[in-house]
């Protein structure tokens, strides 16, 4: 199947904290955008797990995009969360990665890089990917892309995870991205 399916898939939120978060490019719509993905992941109740990158240095995920219950939180020092046992023990196998986050061409690649060494399928969202300057997030996605990494658009997920019109979160769901 080439469309991505809610029944497979895990969300993987990187490194969106509050101290690397202002110095972000275009950060707003980013945060918005992930912040979409994030209600509709809830809305099907697919897995959510967040990285965040030395959080006593970088501070926590960002209130808006903030865990729920359930929702894992997985610290790390390094650069690809794949690297870090917990992170890759955490993961379930079999499942397609939706992955958002910052930077993108530090932490998000490396961790993409990463997964798609293990035989993961990964999608990048796009425009749920930030970086301090736009070169380094468009080279990365490049990179990404290059090696295997599906680049998608935070509608293109919350389309395809619904598949139709019929499903029953449609009409909440579509709220998301109005």
């Amino acid at each position: 199947m080439l469309t991505i399916d809610a029944r497979t898939s895990h969300l993987l939120v990187i490194d969106f904290q509050a101290r690397l978060m202002p110095a972000i490019h275009d950060s707003a719509p980013v945060v918005q955008n992930a912040g979409r993905l994030l209600s509709a992941a809830r809305r099907l109740e697919l897995p959510i797990s967040y990285t965040e990158q030395n959080p006593k240095g970088l501070g926590t995920t960002l209130p808006e995009l903030a865990p729920e219950p359930g929702e894992e939180v997985l610290h790390k020092m390094t650069f690809d969360a794949c690297r870090t046992p917990e992170v890759t023990a955490h993961l379930a196998d079999n499942t397609a990665l939706v992955v958002m986050g910052c930077e993108a061409h530090v932490c998000v690649l490396q961790t993409v890089l990463g997964l798609l060494s293990d035989g993961r399928r990964v999608y990048v969202v796009a425009d749920a990917i930030g970086s301090r300057m736009e070169e380094n997030r468009r080279a990365a996605l490049g990179r990404m892309a290059h090696h295997g990494a599906e680049i998608v658009t935070t509608e293109m997920v919350i389309f395809e995870w619904m598949t139709t019109a019929e499903h029953p979160e449609f009409r909440d769901i579509v709220k998301l991205v109005k």
